[in-house]
C-alpha cells in the first residue's frame, strides 16, 4: 500500500518551560521528533511530511538533510486542521498515517499492524487498554467495529467503565482521505478542527473503522513536561536493556545503565553499573565494561577490557586491549590488538600499534605509534605550537623513559631508547639511546626555608 506519513510537530509545548520547541527536546541523545522519524522510515513510506508551527525554523534546521517535507501550520487550530494543511502535498491515492512528534516510543511493528488492518477499513485507529482510563477518549465498539470515540466529559457511566482508549494515532485509507478530512468542521467550544471527528464522519457515511490495540501502552505515551520526558527516558532505557539481556549480555544492574543509541553486542559481554552508551557502539565477544564508563560511537573487539571511570569517544579498539581505569580515549584514536592504556592516560587522533603500552599519566595526541612500544609515565607528545598541530612518529620497539616531552613534528626511529626526563625536538636514531637533560647541579650555599612564626 502506498503510504504517506504525517507527523504533527507544530505545538509550542508551554508545559516544558523552555524556549526550545517541545519536539526538539532530547530523548536518549536525539530529539523526540527524530525518534518518530526513525521509526517511520522502517515502514518505507513514499513521503514523510512534518507539520511545523512554533519554532518552525529551529525544527527544520535540526532535521535538515533527511528528505523530509515540511508544511507550516501558521495557526494551531487543532489536529484536524494540521492534517488539512497537508492535503495538497500528499501523493494522490496514498494512505496517510498520522503520528505525533512528541510520542517517541511508537514501534514500527505497531504501525505496520495498523497498515495491514486498514486494507479492509476506511480508518484504522490505534487504541490501548489503560489501567486507569480517566481523561482518555473511550473506544465504543459494535460487533468489533469502532462506532465512536467518546471523550471523558461526554461519557456515560457505562462508557466511563470502558478501559480501551484512543492513542491519537490514526491511519486513513487513500481513497477516503480527501472526503473525510475535508468534512471536518470547527463547530465546538474551542472552535478547532479535531481529527477524532473523522471517526464519526466515516461511520455516518457507512464506512468501517477499525481499532488495533497497542500491546504496550508505553508506546503511545506523549511528552508534555519535563517529568513525562524523564519517565519516557526511563522506559526507553528499560527497553534497550531488556533487548541486550535477551541477546545474552550480562547487565550487573538493569536500573543503572543508560543506552542512548544502539549497542551491537557479541557473546559473553558484561557491563557493570552506571555506564552510558551513546550513538552506535559495537562490543565483540567477551568484552567487559567496568563501572562508570562513557562510550560513544566506538567499536571494541573481542576480549577487550574497559576498566572503571573510562571515557571513549569515536574510537576503534582492537582485540584483547586493556584500557583504564581513569583513561580518556578521544576521537580519532585507533588501538591495535593487545594494546594497554593505563590510568590517567589521554589519547587523541592517534594510532597505537600491536602490543604497545602507555601505562600511566601520559598524553598521546596526533601520533603514529608502531608495535611493541613502551611509553613511560608522564610522557607528553607536544603536538600544538599555539597555531598548528603536528604529528609525532614513534616506530616499532621504541622505549620512551618517564617524563619525556616529544615536540612535534618529530620522529623516534625503530628500537630507539629515550632517557627519562628528556625533551626531544629532532629525530632520535634507531637502536640508539637519546637523552636530553640539563647538567645536574648541587648548590652548597642553599638552606631549607624555615616556617615563620606568626
Amino acid at each position: 500500500m502506498p503510504l504517506s506519513i504525517v507527523i504533527l510537530a507544530a505545538g509550542q509545548g508551554t508545559r516544558m518551560k523552555s524556549a526550545r520547541p517541545k519536539v526538539l527536546h532530547s530523548l536518549a541523545g536525539k530529539p523526540l521528533l527524530q525518534h518518530v522519524v526513525d521509526s517511520s522510515r522502517a515502514l518505507e513510506p513514499e513521503q514523510i511530511i512534518v507539520v511545523v508551527g512554533h519554532g518552525a525554523d529551529q525544527v527544520q534546521q535540526s532535521m535538515q538533510g533527511q528528505e523530509l517535507y515540511f508544511v507550516s501550520q501558521h495557526e494551531q487550530l487543532g489536529t484536524g486542521h494540521a492534517v488539512q494543511q497537508c492535503l495538497d502535498h500528499i501523493n494522490p491515492g496514498n494512505a496517510v498515517l498520522v503520528l505525533f512528534g512528541d510520542v517517541p516510543l511508537i514501534r514500527a511493528e505497531t504501525m505496520a499492524s495498523m497498515i495491514q488492518r486498514s486494507r479492509e477499513d476506511a480508518v484504522c485507529i490505534l487504541s490501548f487498554e489503560a489501567d486507569n482510563p480517566f481523561g482518555y477518549g473511550r473506544i465504543i465498539r459494535k460487533q468489533n467495529s469502532v462506532q465512536a470515540i467518546v471523550e471523558q466529559k461526554d461519557a456515560t457511566s457505562e462508557q466511563q467503565a470502558i478501559n480501551e482508549c484512543f492513542s491519537g494515532l490514526m491511519l486513513i485509507r487513500g481513497d477516503k482521505l480527501q472526503q473525510l478530512v475535508n468534512a471536518l468542521d470547527n463547530d465546538n467550544a474551542q472552535q478547532e478542527y479535531y481529527l477524532t471527528d473523522v471517526v464519526d464522519i466515516a461511520v455516518t457515511n457507512g464506512d468501517t473503522v477499525a481499532a488495533v490495540i497497542c500491546e504496550d501502552p508505553a508506546e503511545v505515551i506523549g511528552v508534555n513536561n519535563q517529568r513525562q520526558l524523564a519517565e519516557v527516558e526511563a522506559l526507553y532505557r528499560a527497553r534497550q536493556v531488556d533487548a541486550l539481556m535477551e541477546h545474552g549480555v550480562k547487565i550487573y544492574d538493569p536500573a543503572r545503565i543508560d543506552v542512548r543509541g544502539v549497542i551491537e553486542a557479541g557473546k559473553d559481554v558484561e557491563i557493570d553499573i552506571n555506564c552510558i552508551f551513546e550513538g552506535t557502539v559495537t562490543l565483540g565477544n567477551n568484552v567487559r565494561i567496568g563501572a562508570n564508563c562513557v562510550i560513544r560511537n566506538t567499536s571494541i573487539a573481542d576480549g577487550s577490557v574497559i576498566l572503571p571511570m573510562t571515557s571513549i569517544d569515536e574510537a576503534v579498539i582492537g582485540r584483547n586491549v586493556s584500557i583504564g581505569p581513569f583513561a580518556r580515549i578521544r576521537p580519532g584514536t585507533g588501538l591495535a590488538d593487545e594494546v594497554k592504556i593505563g590510568n590517567f592516560v589521554e589519547t587523541k587522533k592517534s594510532n597505537i600499534g600491536l602490543g604497545s603500552k602507555v601505562s600511566h599519566l601520559s598524553y598521546i595526541g596526533d601520533t603514529e605509534m608502531g608495535s611493541e612500544v613502551n611509553i613511560g609515565a608522564g610522557t607528553i607528545t607536544c603536538n600544538y605550537d599555539g597555531a598548528n598541530k603536528s604529528r609525532t612518529i614513534i616506530e616499532d620497539g621504541v622505549f620512551i623513559g618517564s617524563d619525556t616531552q616529544l615536540v612535534a613534528p618529530v620522529r623516534v626511529e625503530r628500537n630507539a631508547t629515550i632517557g627519562a626526563g628528556s625533551t626531544i625536538t629532532k629525530t632520535a636514531p634507531a637502536d640508539k639511546l637519546t637523552i636530553s637533560r640539563a647538567k645536574q647541579v648541587t648548590i652548597g650555599t642553599w638552606s631549607k626555608p624555615e616556617k615563620k612564626e606568626k
